[in-house]
């Protein structure tokens, strides 16, 4: 150190090139050249496997209709308007005039062939690429392509007639007058064509129209089947308690209910006119409603029935008819014309009648028994010493109103011949009560063994006691 203050200079050795204080010479940075090249190229790859696996591969098509490199969605899309732009030119006598698929109504599954296409042909699958064309099969809307074809070829239609259903008053029966064929457009000729150019991929195709027959919408068949149906309604429509028909509907009212029309889709329909059935069923109460009417059994003394003099009837009532005019015009427009009616019945009494005769020969007389009680009496003429009638208690029977008695040869046995012997009831072999015309003797013996009797109390006896009625004979 120099004195005063003054600095000392060290000097740097003779070859080095800067003094030792300067700064040091930055460092180089590294070449980066190949890292920003790179990036893009991954980025690229990655998108092009990533679009590999949504995409179809190049060269796949449906039906003529290239798809490769599209997505599911736009391949559907591709399909369906190629179809639908897809023109049928006809040539021909009737006209030239063309239409197309959407004009048809055509139509093909695309979303589903698409799927279909993607999944056999995706474009990561190297080895499926430029694949052969896929077929797709095509359906037309019938009424669509009906209207098109008609405003395209006019002269080719004639319109069906539909069969009728009528109902006809001479025979009381429903009646068919048959349908008419129309003409028009083979439709299947047509739809064949459109396939064949679809899966050829054209967008056109020259056809010479072909006609074939358009049946009516309501057929013949139909109204045969409908008319019959109709017929089997009018056997049966009615107002019913039970099996019994108790308010038959003629036939020719039941019509007149009745609206038979087919409907937009060609089907008959059948509807009732409630209002005009309310006017039979207003009448129901007085033909429905009735009293009971109690039975009368004739029984023999030991209870067994042995006819029936008046029979029951059931009482019935039909209370409240609200309701049922609609409930019927319901049930006959689905082909039910049999209606049953809601009663509350009420049920009869039955009265039992033991019935026996008593003939008393030493009183020469006839009682008539009724529950144990004389109801009747009668003077008889019983057999004459020699022809006794038999004692005993027999049952009536056999019946005959009228009989010849005897033999028409008086010379042999029972030596007497009487012609139409009234009122005849057997109880005894050929012993029997029966009118006598040929005497008025009664009170005392005069026959061959039958019990004689005025005619009017024989008449009355073979009415009044039926086959089974116990007959007790004593002295």
């Amino acid at each position: 150190m120099l004195a005063d203050g003054a600095a000392t200079q060290v000097m740097a050795p003779a070859d080095t090139a800067a003094y030792a204080w300067a700064p040091a010479e930055p460092a180089k940075k590294k070449r980066r050249l190949g890292l920003w090249i790179g990036i893009p190229a991954i980025a690229a790859i990655v998108a092009l496997v990533a679009a590999s696996l949504v995409l179809i591969a190049p060269g796949a098509s449906v039906a003529g209709v290239g798809v490769g490199g599209m997505t599911q969605g736009a391949a559907a899309e591709a399909i369906s308007n190629r179809l639908a732009q897809t023109t049928i030119e006809f040539t021909g006598t009737a006209g030239n005039a063309s239409v197309s698929g959407a004009q048809l109504g055509a139509s093909v599954d695309a979303t589903r062939l698409a799927e279909a296409v993607f999944a056999d042909h995706p474009m990561w699958k190297v080895t499926d690429w430029f694949a052969p064309s896929t077929d797709a099969a095509i359906a037309l809307d019938p009424a669509k392509a009906e209207a098109a074809l008609r405003a395209a070829l006019p002269s080719l239609y004639t319109t069906p007639t539909n069969a009728v259903v009528a109902f006809d008053a001479a025979t009381a029966n429903y009646t068919v007058t048959p349908a008419v064929a129309g003409t028009g457009v083979d439709l299947t000729a047509v739809q064949s064509a459109l396939q064949t150019a679809f899966n050829a991929g054209q967008t056109s195709v020259k056809v010479s129209p072909a006609q074939a027959a358009v049946q009516a919408t309501t057929t013949t068949d139909a109204a045969t089947a409908t008319a019959t149906s109709l017929n089997t309604m009018l056997d049966t429509v009615g107002f019913y308690v039970g099996d019994e028909r108790t308010v038959p509907v003629d036939r020719a009212v039941a019509a007149s209910w009745l609206t038979v029309a087919p409907n937009a889709a060609g089907k008959i329909t059948i509807t009732a006119n409630e209002a005009e059935i309310q006017k039979v069923v207003d009448t129901l109460p007085a033909a429905v409603d009735r009293a009971p009417v109690n039975a009368t059994t004739i029984t023999d003394t030991d209870g067994k029935v042995l006819s029936a003099q008046t029979a029951g009837v059931t009482g019935r009532t039909i209370g409240a008819t609200a309701g049922i005019a609609a409930a019927f015009a319901a049930q006959i427009a689905g082909g039910n014309a049999a209606y049953a009616l809601p009663v509350t019945e009420t049920p009869f009494a039955t009265t039992l009648l033991a019935r026996s005769i008593e003939v008393n020969l030493s009183q020469q007389k006839a009682y008539l028994y009724e529950n144990g009680v004389v109801v009747q009496s009668y003077l008889i003429s019983s057999g004459l010493p020699g022809h006794d009638t038999n004692t005993g208690r027999f049952k009536i029977y056999a019946k005959l109103k009228s009989q010849n008695m005897g033999n028409p040869d008086l010379t042999k046995a029972p030596n007497y011949y009487t012609k139409n012997v009234p009122n005849v009831s057997y109880f005894n072999g050929d012993e029997a009560l029966h009118g006598a015309y040929w005497h008025n003797n009664f009170g005392n013996r005069m026959s061959h063994g039958c019990v004689n009797m005025p005619l009017d109390a024989a008449a009355y006896v073979y009415s009044w006691a039926p086959i089974g009625t116990p007959v007790w004979v004593h002295n």
